[in-house]
């Protein structure tokens, strides 16, 4: 009995040890699931601030290069159409005006403009905004003047037209604003919509979570989010946007992160520049710096109240509010906007009913850029990719400066789609599915001024002006010419224009003709350049030989495999637009090839010079010798086959140019020059087919409506020392006297003048001086009409 009491007494000892014991592991266990929890709250506190950091404090963003045009340079004494100033304005977009008091603005009178400029900083110097005072005489600027400090200025460059990008694999794209060059009320609509207590909270909103959590409660499924901008931020630069716990989880510390390590300003910059705002083809548009460029043309600093309440409404659901769209639901979002403002005394009433009384005002193109030229931005990727890796060019935002003439773009883009839509329509079926490229530089420097690529001058597709490989046809006969003039040719010299058969290596007889099909006989050489006649052409290039015509090419600008075949001297030749205007080029620079550029300058997003493209030349052909052939080539628009362009063109204009139709009429070119324009233009079908017109009816006529449009200066060719005029007789190529008829004057190389003269009866002297005065006076009345 005692043992079974001993026994009894230590078990009821131990069960209260048992209790005691339970209770240390269980607080044990919350300890240590306590430092467990701690520890893993710190690392991921260490890790989700070391994501925070390294995207915030590195290459936040994947900038695409942006890529503008030549700047418009504004000087006394320039010609400068005001309607052409107010076309690149328009490019520009400024805001057309009855006073320009702010950046952006201008104002237009019968001789005077005034504009209120923005200001750009190029890569050499700084131009500031100014208050410009422009003065004009008809088509010439008389005077420049800065009211602002009241004196003429020498030369003020407007900022360049921003044509388009480089954008990366993502397809977004983004203009940077600084937070202090934000439009006014940006900030505190966005404060006021978004996140009243942004200044307020840690990163994340408790209050605004709960109100989250019982709207979501009641609707049974995840609506509404109570994400602050910090939040909205940390979800666009880090994580999907898709509404699940896991990803709200995970946005919490990171928010949490953000805004212990950065300054609220720098958080609300970089908002400003990521959120997603709307979309522009297969390009994503972020940020209120590009949105501002894509809704309303303008740039960010310039919005007013009712913009930036578009804006600011468009966070909600850029598709959903899209103005473009949905023109009602966007206003209503809008106004909300500004009501708000005004409810919270960031506006005042008069500037709310005012701002609620606008329009939406945004732009119909969903294109980015106004002047968005894709024929030209191929030609500059092209050049650029020889030098610079694909993903620089598209993520480091690099600038890049080209020499685009943003008028002559939109005039030869104009051209090409107006007299193919005109050709289609007087032909028919017969001039079905046309198409059409242009090239056009300034012969003076060898920059490329503009290009168009096809019918559809805005499609991003396959660039004929680039590509397009076709026969040339007689746009290879001024080579020829010019060859032969090295040879002792003169533009006097008889050629023969007859038949001429050629058996060629596989048997056929190759006989050309002449367009009309008729053979004139001998003409003088200027002569049958002018009327392109084929059969003195082909006569002439056997004589001097295929070697030398393909020398000649070689120097003028193709650097293609040339082959020595007798077609070549009718143009069977091969080539694309852009390497038939390095030939002309040559020509039209008296002999200096320079080859053809489109860019300046390229700059890092800094404005660092990385490279520069400086003005190149070297002298290929002697200078007498261009200069008769560039004498000849007049002669092809004053009496050849391209006069009738002079039925639209001033008399004055002197230009140089040359016809050209491949076999079988399936294609038609023509090249033509001035003092300050080159432009070659190409018409034809893709297929290859057939066309109902010429080079006269189809290239000539746009390559006419460009220069219509373009006003350029006239051609007049200095005459080099070797250089002097005679007159000789268009039949024969002898000399002759300027009364006689059928003579014309010549220019000739020094010491190749003809030394025979022809009689044609001026001065035929008589037999008997005793013979009537009658009869010798009727022998002068005869020849009036020889």
């Amino acid at each position: 009995m005692p043992k079974k009491r001993v026994q009894k007494s230590q078990s009821r000892r131990r069960k209260p040890q048992k209790r005691r014991s339970f209770k240390t592991y269980l607080l044990g266990l919350l300890i240590k699931l306590g430092v467990l929890f701690s520890v893993f709250c710190v690392v991921l506190l260490i890790y989700v601030d070391g994501q925070v950091r390294e995207k915030f404090e590195g290459k936040r963003w994947e900038l695409p290069a942006k890529v503008y045009s030549r700047p418009l340079e504004l000087y006394a004494g320039q010609t400068l159409p005001m309607d052409s100033l107010r076309e690149e304005l328009r490019l520009l977009g400024y805001r057309f005006v009855a006073s320009a008091s702010r950046a952006g603005t201008a104002e237009f009178a019968s001789s005077k403009v005034r504009i209120f400029t923005r200001g750009f900083a190029f890569p050499d110097e700084i131009e500031p905004s100014r208050q410009l005072l422009l003065e004009f005489s008809g088509s010439r600027l008389q005077r420049v003047v800065d009211e602002r400090v009241g004196q003429e200025v020498a030369l003020v460059r407007l900022e360049p037209v921003q044509v388009g990008g480089i954008y990366p694999r993502s397809n977004e794209d983004r203009d940077l604003i600084r937070l202090e060059e934000a439009p006014p009320y940006l900030k505190e609509a966005l404060i006021v919509v978004e996140d009243r207590e942004y200044y307020q909270h840690f990163g994340i909103s408790p209050k605004g979570m709960l109100r989250a959590m019982v709207v979501n409660a009641r609707a049974g499924r995840l609506i509404q989010g109570g994400s602050t901008l910090t939040q909205q931020l940390i979800k666009n630069f880090y994580l999907s946007s898709d509404r699940t716990l896991s990803r709200k989880l995970l946005e919490l510390p990171m928010a949490i992160a953000m805004d212990f390590r950065y300054d609220k300003d720098e958080i609300l910059e970089a908002y400003l520049n990521e959120v997603y705002l709307g979309q522009s083809g297969v390009r994503a548009v972020h940020g209120f710096g590009l949105a501002s460029q894509f809704y309303f043309g303008r740039p960010a600093a310039e919005l007013e109240i009712h913009q930036v309440a578009l804006m600011v409404a468009l966070v909600k659901g850029p598709s959903f509010y899209d103005p473009r769209r949905n023109p009602e639901r966007a206003k209503a979002r809008r106004d909300l906007v500004i009501n708000m403002l005004a409810d919270h005394s960031h506006i005042s009433a008069e500037e709310r009913d005012q701002a609620l009384a606008e329009p939406l005002g945004v732009r119909e193109s969903r294109r980015l850029h106004t002047g968005s030229y894709p024929a030209y931005l191929d030609l500059v990727k092209r050049q650029l990719q020889t030098e610079y890796r694909d993903e620089d060019l598209s993520t480091e935002g690099l600038l890049i400066f080209t020499s685009l003439d943003p008028l002559a773009q939109s005039r030869a883009d104009s051209a090409v789609s107006k007299v193919l839509a005109d050709l289609e329509q007087r032909h028919g079926e017969r001039a079905g599915n046309l198409e059409g490229a242009m090239v056009v530089t300034d012969p003076r420097t060898g920059e490329v001024l503009a290009l168009v690529g096809g019918k559809d001058t805005r499609f991003e597709g396959f660039n004929r002006g680039l590509d397009a490989r076709r026969p040339v046809g007689s746009l290879i006969k001024p080579a020829i010419y010019l060859a032969a003039i090295e040879q002792g040719y003169t533009l006097a010299s008889l050629l023969k224009d007859e038949p001429v058969d050629l058996r060629m290596p596989n048997g056929d007889i190759w006989s050309p003709q002449n367009f009309d099909r008729q053979s004139h006989g001998d003409v003088i050489l200027v002569t049958a350049l002018a009327r392109s006649l084929n059969q003195s052409s082909v006569h002439l290039g056997l004589d001097i030989g295929l070697p030398k015509i393909i020398d000649m090419l070689k120097r003028l600008g193709v650097e293609r495999n040339i082959q020595a075949l007798p077609s070549l001297l009718l143009g069977a030749q091969e080539m694309t637009p852009m390497e038939i205007t390095e030939v002309y080029q040559t020509l039209a620079a008296d002999g200096f090839r320079m080859p053809l550029r489109s860019i300046r300058m390229v700059t890092t997003a800094e404005g660092e010079e990385l490279s520069r493209y400086p003005f190149q030349l070297r002298q290929q052909v002697g200078a007498e010798p261009i200069y008769l052939i560039r004498h000849a080539m007049q002669e092809v628009g004053r009496t050849g086959t391209a006069r009738g362009a002079y039925q639209r063109l001033s008399g004055e204009l002197n230009f140089a140019g040359k016809t050209g139709t491949s076999n079988d009429q399936r294609d038609s070119w023509f090249a033509g020059f001035t003092g300050n324009r080159l432009a070659v233009v190409w018409v034809g079908r893709d297929d290859n087919q057939q066309l109902p017109f010429t080079s006269t009816g189809g290239a000539l006529p746009v390559w006419t409506e460009f220069m219509h449009q373009d006003h350029p200066e006239p051609l007049i060719s200095r005459r080099p020392a070797g250089i002097e005029s005679a007159w000789i007789d268009e039949r024969t190529g002898l000399l002759s006297d300027p009364m006689c008829e059928g003579s014309r004057q010549l220019p000739f190389i020094t010491g190749t003048v003809p030394t025979i003269s022809v009689d044609c009866g001026q001065f035929q002297p008589r037999s008997d001086p005793g013979e009537p005065e009658e009869q010798d006076s009727g022998g002068w009345f005869r020849n009036l009409f020889r």
